[in-house]
């Protein structure tokens, strides 16, 4: 993951981001210099019986999974919250849309997968400025959806099938394009795949439980050695 965050980040040009939000390349690369830094504290602990290193593990385990369970906690009780915030996210995405072609893909890709359009509609994309339909819009793009909203009928992929379409009433549009927003469809997956989600989550959480649990009986294991080792040496006789 640290590979991937730096090569895409390298590769970007200068200045196309605006926002931390959308540049993917910079979650890549903070997650992976936190799980490589968690975990070769842990390793490194382990192979050398380093207490300290295996403290600073267990501690850190510890916060993070302290933190994932009151953000699922926080996410529950304040639903509408997230919904708010997610809206704002997903349309801060949609006005960046041709500023940064990882986010774009992301986008593209999730439009394909959930079979959506937008936020909440296709006429979401009047967010964007390319595809914004205001007479003064000059772009070609003007009143269009990016390709990945398109109906599959071809079997050739025709990146021009959504131009207009916002211009269009919902049952015209519905023939050309999906007019579905994602964040409704997005929803629906995850409550219609609710156990498995939360089989997931919850297998996570065991895992580092148990991933404690082993970390903290390590620490007093290797405690108990050195304790042993100092009274060894203090009930020997001097010569």
């Amino acid at each position: 993951m640290l590979a991937v965050g730096t090569y895409a980040r390298l590769s970007k040009e200068a200045g196309a981001v605006d926002s931390l939000l959308a540049d993917p390349s910079i979650i890549l690369l903070a997650v992976g210099i936190l799980m490589f830094s968690i975990t070769f504290a842990g390793c490194l602990g382990a192979l050398r019986d380093i207490t300290l290193l295996l403290k600073m593990f267990t501690w850190l385990l510890l916060v993070i999974f302290i933190l994932q369970v009151v953000a699922a906690v926080l996410g529950f009780l304040f639903s509408g919250m997230v919904m708010e915030k997610a809206t704002l996210l997903m349309g801060q995405a949609i006005s960046h849309y041709r500023n940064n072609l990882d986010l774009q893909n992301l986008i593209d890709y999730i439009q394909k997968k959930f079979k959506c359009c937008g936020v909440h509609s296709y006429k979401d994309w009047s967010q964007n400025v390319y595809f914004d339909c205001q007479d003064s819009n000059p772009s070609l793009e003007q009143c269009a959806v990016p390709f990945s909203c398109c109906l599959k009928k071809e079997a050739v992929l025709n990146t021009m099938c959504g131009y207009g379409t916002q211009s269009l009433k919902a049952w015209q549009a519905e023939n050309l394009i999906y007019t579905e927003g994602c964040l409704e469809k997005t929803v629906r997956w995850g409550r219609s795949n609710l156990l498995l989600v939360a089989g997931l989550a919850f297998g996570l959480l065991v895992l580092e439980v148990v991933v404690f649990s082993l970390a903290v009986l390590l620490i007093y294991q290797i405690d108990f050695i050195i304790q042993k080792r100092r009274s060894t040496r203090r009930s020997c006789p001097e010569k």
